[in-house]
């Protein structure tokens, strides 16, 4: 169909760009370690957050702690295999959760917008809670925390309570 002499383009449907959002975040983050992925990129996003990194081995698990210039935190924890089984952040200003979340983020996004129309109020904080992907955010202006983790990449003995950043 022509409009003014150029082709006309149909509109996306929501489904699809969910889909094409995935795609892409799949692609242009495959060097970024994010919620599911490999561990060896972390480095990428210290210098992508242009933070500071510091690594913590403990036995089930180790914490990779990105301390970012505004002061907030971002802790990626990696199971046994190399694999991030979690993510948390704290601190001013949210950190890019499209990187962080990868391939899981348009899920978060998704339950985020059902939570709200359900609660009729978009004062509920965000969270995702399905068998294998649990979200929690929140946090007021100028502070933000959360957490996201896989509990069927989580090493035995893992509890959410490891996952606390203290400030």
């Amino acid at each position: 169909m022509r409009l003014g002499g150029r082709p006309t383009v149909p509109p996306i449907r929501p489904a699809v760009a969910m889909g094409l959002a995935a795609i892409a975040a799949l692609v242009s983050d495959s060097a970024a370690a994010h919620l599911g992925g490999s561990a060896s990129s972390v480095t990428a996003d210290r210098s992508r957050m242009a933070a500071r990194l510091s690594t913590v081995a403990t036995g089930r698990f180790t914490r990779h702690e990105l301390t970012r210039p505004n002061g907030g935190q971002v802790h990626e924890f990696t199971n046994a295999d190399g694999v991030v089984f979690a993510v948390a952040w704290s601190g001013p200003g949210k950190p890019d959760l499209a990187t962080l979340l990868g391939p899981y983020f348009p899920t978060f996004q998704a339950n985020s917008v059902a939570t709200a129309r359900r609660m009729h109020s978009l004062r509920q904080p965000p969270r995702t809670a399905q068998p294998n992907l649990q979200i929690q955010v929140g946090g007021h202006m100028g502070w933000f925390h959360g957490v996201a983790y896989i509990p069927s990449l989580a090493p035995a003995g893992f509890a959410v309570a490891d996952l606390a950043i203290q400030p």
